[in-house]
């Protein structure tokens, strides 16, 4: 089995991750302290044709699948933009797929283009008030900081009790990346992808909040502090645990389908 993403693919990440530098870790904690929408993102993302990428090119989009999709979502949320930028954009890329499959011709030809567009957001009814929406999963930089942070003359990435978490973390977040773009794959192939799809959501939520936990704990006393952005990423991982389906209805889900056990509920 080839796991090599093809070189437009890679291009696809590279791009995106250029324009979202001109958004660095400044803008996004300057957003977290005033909150509001981040429109200039949002229009950048718009004017590159991003929304599109999934969409027909009929419709304006690019007519790619979702598989470059979520490369597109995870090159930002790796940005630093986290859960703030991802969330920003990720209903216009993936929301309006069911009008793309199941929708009529008028359908489809009033509604993609100004999404792709951007020249209307999609929304996401929930009937939770404290329900979050993206479900994108993130890594963290414990900043990088694990190498420069300096005690007792030695920095304290040098230490087991430091390297070790660390390093677990990396291997789940591989894990559930490799899930995530199997269940791109299916969907793109026209396979069934529910049981991927699913645990590729419960295991990137879990891993993305470990790996958050575990940068605050190599932080110290600094993983409070809001100018090293890591208890930022903390509270916005904590939406991709509860929305938009809760891990107990994905524990549910994988026992009744995949596993053939009774409903439980």
């Amino acid at each position: 089995m080839d796991f090599a993403f093809t070189e437009d693919q890679l291009a696809i990440k590279d791009s995106v991750a250029r324009l979202c530098a001109r958004f660095d870790d400044k803008y996004w904690l300057k957003k977290d302290k005033e909150g509001g929408f981040p429109e200039d993102f949002y229009q950048a993302m718009a004017d590159a044709g991003w929304l599109g990428i999934a969409m027909p090119e009929e419709y304006g989009g690019a007519g790619l699948g979702i598989t470059e999709a979520a490369l597109l979502m995870q090159a930002v949320a790796e940005s630093g933009a986290a859960l703030q930028g991802a969330s920003a954009i990720h209903l216009n890329i993936f929301g309006p797929n069911p009008i793309v499959v199941f929708g009529t011709d008028e359908q489809k030809k009033r509604i993609l283009p100004d999404i792709i567009a951007g020249k209307v957001k999609g929304c996401f009814a929930v009937t939770e008030p404290d329900a979050g929406l993206n479900t994108t999963a993130l890594e963290t930089r414990a900043t990088q900081y694990a190498k420069e942070r300096i005690v007792f003359g030695r920095p304290i990435g040098k230490n087991q009790a430091i390297q070790h978490p660390l390093a677990e973390s990396w291997m789940n977040l591989e894990a559930a990346n490799l899930m995530a773009f199997k269940a791109a794959w299916l969907y793109d192939n026209g396979k069934e992808c529910g049981a991927e799809a699913n645990s590729a959501k419960y295991l990137g939520a879990r891993a993305a909040y470990e790996a958050c936990e575990r940068a605050i704990l190599t932080h110290g006393g600094y993983g409070y502090a809001k100018e090293f952005h890591v208890e930022r990423f903390l509270r916005e991982v904590m939406i991709a645990r509860i929305a938009p389906v809760s891990e107990q209805l994905i524990l549910c889900y994988v026992a009744e389908r995949v596993l053939g056990l009774p409903k439980s509920y």
